[in-house]
């Protein structure tokens, strides 16, 4: 499977299989999609050359620029970086039956929230239930399992979620120190990260996160007026002016790294990249602006008339991002970080995040979920810190998810990125994990699609 499009002036070319990328001319860009069949059928170079000449036959190329383009398609395909074979299906059986291996929780701190966020799934900290903080007894008890279940995996995992986590700050740094007296002992490594709103940071949980925490996730939607119209607190009265100066020293004190300002963007704030470079001017190098996902219902929700529209941002933000980044004004966008070198292991690209079996969410009471996004569908429970996982169908539901289990996956040139995407989105929106998230899937393909004209354009200006 080739990819090919074209994106500020850049023809790319994006062998799915391999990974490879390619930037082209137009002539080559046009025959890609015509030779495909022809050179996995091994015609010959003649061959080729007169299925091409047929097909550009009202184009203004010249033979010679056909016969240059063939050549190079042959090479390239020779030297398997085009029309590549899928070498990971047959991977797949041995994929579903790999042993289980917990690699990271989201300890849900504490149910409850300072802020009335207006798109918030958790229903301000509640999660379908009731409001809750977690003791120190249960959170002791979810380290005990991650780690009695990690098997021989060194690095754990785990999130400081919410809620608002530094609601129970306390049992927050007595859980940081129990997983640090379990290092050694059981041969692990915990890599712990706090998500927070910012309202009860101060210098003291500043310390404490820049010592403990390997990663820091600051929630803020942008401009001060977007911020503050989908992120008041209770009261009404918005948190922007209070947030915004212990972010920039949160900042500047991990030294821009280790750490983004992650926000969400809806059907109010569309022309979001004003968002992103809002963020950036005020000195952020580590963003994440999101699209919303809710029902049609909400006034916020993006719809599929919206998606034109949100394509265009994202062509913007790329195109400012490239300027900013030749001026020595670069920052990272979290939708357009990509890695085209290495990247991620043959399990994560197709299964993603591993929800429900290598990933699990713990309520403040000890149950455990797939996710935090499943946390209060009660169908979804699977267990607790005491009893472990008893409801095992869940675990190989999920363990069995993955993109060749997905039709809209399979001829998709995005599937090995997002790794067939979000299972709490696909199943809200069709009552199935094995389905996906029609405008997530929308908006994901034009994210990488801009993320790798980046690369391209980035490497271009390199070696001019």
């Amino acid at each position: 499977m080739v990819h090919v499009y074209k994106n500020n002036g850049y023809n790319l070319a994006l062998d799915v299989n391999s990974g490879c990328v390619h930037v082209i001319d137009d002539v080559v860009y046009d025959l890609i999609p015509v030779l495909g069949d022809a050179v996995k059928e091994k015609k010959t170079e003649e061959e080729l050359l007169k299925i091409a000449e047929q097909a550009l036959e009202k184009a203004l190329y010249t033979k010679e620029e056909i016969s240059e383009a063939v050549e190079e398609i042959l090479t390239l395909a020779n030297e398997e970086m085009l029309y590549t074979e899928d070498i990971y299906e047959p991977y797949i059986e041995e994929f579903k039956n790999r042993e289980t291996v917990v690699k990271a929780l989201c300890l849900h701190i504490a149910h409850d929230c300072n802020l009335a966020c207006r798109y918030c799934f958790a229903e301000e900290g509640e999660y379908h239930g009731r409001r809750a903080l977690m003791s120190y007894e249960i959170g002791k008890k979810a380290l005990d399992f991650l780690v009695k279940n990690s098997g021989s995996r060194i690095n754990l995992e785990v999130d400081f979620f919410g809620g608002e986590p530094l609601m129970n700050w306390q049992v927050v740094k007595d859980l940081v120190a129990y997983g640090r007296s379990l290092e050694e002992p059981f041969h692990k490594k915990f890599r712990f990260t706090l998500t927070t709103n910012g309202v009860l940071l101060n210098d003291e949980i500043l310390e404490f996160a820049n010592r403990e925490m390997a990663n820091v996730v600051l929630s803020i939607d942008g401009r001060k007026e977007v911020h503050d119209f989908m992120r008041p607190h209770r009261g009404g009265q918005g948190s922007y002016d209070e947030i915004v100066p212990k972010y920039i020293r949160v900042a500047e004190s991990r030294n821009q790294m280790n750490y983004y300002v992650r926000g969400t963007f809806t059907r109010h704030n569309l022309d979001f990249s004003k968002d992103v470079l809002h963020l950036a001017d005020l000195g952020f190098k580590q963003i994440s602006v999101e699209p919303v996902v809710a029902d049609e219902s909400e006034d916020y929700a993006i719809r599929e008339e919206d998606i034109p529209l949100i394509k265009e941002q994202y062509d913007e933000l790329a195109k400012e991002m490239i300027k900013r980044k030749k001026e020595g004004k670069g920052f990272n966008f979290f939708h357009f970080m990509i890695d085209l070198d290495g990247g991620p292991c043959v399990a994560k690209r197709l299964s993603g995040c591993g929800s429900g079996c290598e990933y699990l969410a713990v309520t403040p009471w000890g149950d455990f979920y797939p996710c935090h996004q499943f946390v209060g569908m009660e169908q979804f429970l699977m267990g607790n810190v005491d009893e472990g996982i008893v409801n095992t169908g869940i675990r190989d539901e999920f363990k069995n998810c993955n993109v060749y289990a997905k039709e809209k996956c399979k001829d998709c040139f995005a599937k090995f990125y997002c790794s067939g995407g979000c299972a709490a989105n696909s199943y809200n929106f069709h009552g199935s994990i094995n389905n996906a998230y029609d405008i997530g899937c929308e908006l994901q393909r034009k994210r990488i699609e801009c993320a790798i004209m980046i690369k391209a354009a980035l490497a271009d200006g390199e070696e001019n």
